[in-house]
Formats: structure tokens, sequence, C-alpha cells
């Protein structure tokens, strides 16, 4: 990949004299979804396909972007001036926003440059395509002009542009499991103060694979900012009983004493599953250290019949491709991950099972939905890194 991406970038750009080759991971988070805005607990890890980036140095003010996954859309010229969110700017607006953000934190960018990407990340599939470009984009800014911060600062700073650039109320997950990512290990981390450890995923005679429903799905106009508001009101009205900053907060058995206080039924789903799949992503972290693989397996399929029954993100694309998995032989666990809504699943599967797997759940999933799933077997690597 790291020549392919090379070549096109002297291709379009025309030499690639002072230029580097970058990459920075996708994610996907194992249990803990919607949880994240909630002050709860995620478990994340970043994955070995991801985005990569050829950049260098402009003497002008001038950007010009190009994404091999795109290539339709050819050069897209923007400046460093200005920089605002622009509907024909299309994919560009996220690492424009990651420029604009360093700007507001004092970073001032002194010159424009040159950037090619191209993802092997099914893009809108979930596995945080776009947290990627931000997370990558902040790593080259921060390599190429010196700016003194840390892997955790391109987590915020890419959060925050998701979220005041481009207008997704996103949490922080996605950028911090993607900024430090650590093979084989993922991140159990407390959103509501981004304390974190690193735990390993030691699977013996399982895999990591990863269900592509091929439902597209766009963040910003989805119903992802409804749920969050949802849980904000049922936060508040909690906070009329009991002294909480965030539902992830709560036990179990004290958000049962105090769910009276949320007057509508709807709301009291939502706020249900923030706070028993955070109490799940804490059990789930512990039954890995105790090597009990089967209880983190039964945890996650709880996760997806929380996120189907009280969160109601999955659909029908998700549940077919979930409720097939448990079907399986070899199946450990199996959950929708990510914003829901399309996207995709996580399962573990024993690795002599794999391919009857893919085989099975791909033929039921292409009879009921009528167009195709794509999968992977998938490995934990590392954050981003200079190639």
């Amino acid at each position: 990949m790291k020549q392919t991406v090379w070549n096109k970038f002297a291709e379009v750009f025309g030499d690639t004299e002072g230029a580097k080759v970058y990459f920075a991971p996708g994610r996907v988070n194992m249990i803990g979804e919607h949880t994240d805005y909630n002050g709860g607990h995620v478990f994340p890890s970043a994955l070995t396909i991801g985005t990569y980036g050829v950049a260098r140095k402009r003497e002008d003010r001038k950007l010009r972007f190009y994404s091999m996954n795109f290539e339709q859309l050819g050069v897209i010229e923007s400046s460093i001036d200005g920089l605002k969110p622009e509907k024909e700017a299309d994919w560009t607006n996220y690492p424009k926003g990651v420029m604009w953000a360093f700007g507001e934190r004092g970073f001032e960018i002194p010159c424009g440059m040159d950037l090619l990407l191209n993802g092997n990340i099914p893009n809108g599939s979930g596995l945080s395509s776009s947290a990627s470009v931000e997370v990558l984009t902040g790593f080259i800014l921060r390599d190429m002009f010196g700016f003194d911060v840390t892997n955790q600062d391109l987590a915020l700073i890419g959060q925050f542009s998701e979220n005041k650039f481009n207008g997704v109320n996103c949490g922080i997950m996605d950028q911090f499991a993607i900024a430090m990512g650590k093979k084989d290990h993922a991140i159990f981390l407390d959103t509501a103060d981004l304390s974190y450890e690193y735990a390993p995923i030691v699977l013996e005679d399982a895999k990591i694979v990863i269900a592509c429903s091929n439902k597209k799905r766009g963040l910003g106009d989805s119903k992802y900012n409804e749920r969050r508001s949802e849980c904000e009101t049922a936060l508040a009205e909690l906070q009329k009983v009991v002294d909480i900053k965030s539902l992830g907060e709560l036990t179990e058995e004290e958000f049962e004493s105090y769910k009276g206080a949320i007057a509508d039924p709807i709301r009291e789903k939502r706020a249900k599953h923030a706070v028993y799949e955070n109490q799940r992503t804490i059990k789930a972290v512990k039954a890995l250290k105790d090597n009990d693989i089967k209880l983190f397996g039964e945890l996650m399929n709880a996760s997806h019949v929380s996120l189907r029954d009280d969160y109601e993100v999955t659909g029908i694309e998700l549940d077919t491709l979930v409720e097939n998995s448990w079907k399986q032989e070899g199946v450990i666990g199996s959950r929708m991950t990510g914003a829901g809504f399309g996207g995709c699943t996580v399962s573990i599967v024993k690795t002599d099972c794999v391919d009857a797997f893919i085989k099975n759940v791909g033929e039921a999933y292409l009879a009921k939905i009528g167009y195709a799933a794509d999968f992977y077997v998938v490995d934990i690597g590392d954050g981003p890194s200079v190639l």
C-alpha cells in the first residue's frame, strides 16, 4: 500500500520530492456502545486497516487534496486561510476541520500542503474512517510543523473538529482509540475523565471477524444526535433526585431505584441502555482479565440485545447479521459495533469455524436483505505512524 500511494502522489502532484507517507488505523469497539457521551466506559481497539496518507508542504497557502477512494472528485483545492465547512468540499471537510481546530488551539499553520489519502476501511462502515482521517491529519501536522501536542491531544483535536466544524456531536472514543492504539490490546477508557488502561486481547484459537452490512449511513443526519439529546434530557430528570454528573455514574441497582424520575418511557429505555451497557463493559474487561472469553462473548451478545431493544439503533441489516451469527458453530459472541443504523458487526469466532461462519452468515444476509455483506478477519494494531 505504501508504494501504491507513493506512486499515485507522483502521478497526481507531479513528483514526490519532500513528501512522506503516513498511516492511521481504523477502530473497532469490542463493547461499550453509545456510552462515550454518557460518561461511561468503552473498550475499543485500533485495527491494522486504516488510512494511508502522503503529504508535503507547499510554498504558498494553497491546500490540494486527493482521495483514491473518491477519484471521481479529482483534486479538491482550498486554502489554509478562512477555513470553513462547505458542502462542495465533500470529504476534505474532515482534514480541513482538523487544520481549523489546530488554529483554534493557537497552532498557526504556516503554509499549505498537498495531501493524498487512500483508506482500506470500508467507507460508511462504522469503523471510523472519518476519525481515522482526522487523527491522520493531526499526526501529519504535528510531524510537518513540530507542534507540541501528544497523541491524546490529537484525539481531542479530532473530536473538537468533528463536533464544531463538521457538526457531528460524537464522543471521544473513536479518535482516542485511533490515536492511542496499541498492538494486540484494547483500551479500557473511562470517557468521564479520560483515564485508561490497556488490556491484552488474547484470543487463543479465535479471530475477530467484522461484517460490513454495506448499508450506508451518515452520522450527522442520522438519529445519533437525537439519541444523545434523549439521554441528556433523561440525565437532567435524574439529577433532580440523585447527585450525578453523567449516566455512567449509576449502577444498575441505582438506576432501577431512581428511574421513576424519567417522565417518558422512551427516554427511560435510552438511559437504561447507557447505564447497563457501561456496567457490561466493566464486567467484560474483568472477564478478559480472568481469561473468561465465554463470559466476554455473552456480554457482547447482551450488548446487542440492548442496542436493539432499548436504544433502537440496530435496524434489520445489523440484526440479520448478528442473529445469524449467533446460530453459527464456534461463535463466542457477536454484536453491532459503531453508531448503528447500518455499518458493521464484530464477532469473535473460533479459528477453524471462520470460513463456514463467513459463508453461512453471508448467504443468509444476501437472501434476506438482497445485497451482500463484506467480511474482514482483522488484527489489532498500533496507533498512527510515519511509514
